[in-house]
C-alpha cells in the first residue's frame, strides 16, 4: 500500500467513527444515570479529541507530500 492509498483509508475510517460517534451522544441521557452520563460524554470528547488529532496529523502528512511535488 502506497501513503496516499493509506491517508485515504485512515481518513475514510475517521469519518466512520465520527459518524457512529454522533450516535452514541444522543443516547447518552436516556441511561437515566447521572454518573454514567457524566462519564461517557467525557469519554466521547477525548474520542473526539484524539480522532481530530490523527486527522490532522495525516493532513499535515499529506501537505508535506503536496509540498515536495513541486
Amino acid at each position: 500500500m502506497d501513503r496516499p492509498t493509506a491517508i485515504s483509508q485512515i481518513r475514510e475510517a475517521c469519518r466512520d467513527i465520527a459518524r457512529l460517534l454522533m450516535k452514541i451522544h444522543p443516547a447518552v441521557p436516556h441511561l437515566a444515570d447521572e454518573s454514567t452520563q457524566h462519564d461517557s460524554y467525557q469519554i466521547l470528547h477525548r474520542l473526539t479529541v484524539e480522532l481530530e488529532s490523527l486527522k490532522k496529523r495525516i493532513g499535515k502528512l499529506e501537505r508535506e507530500d503536496a509540498s515536495t511535488e513541486l
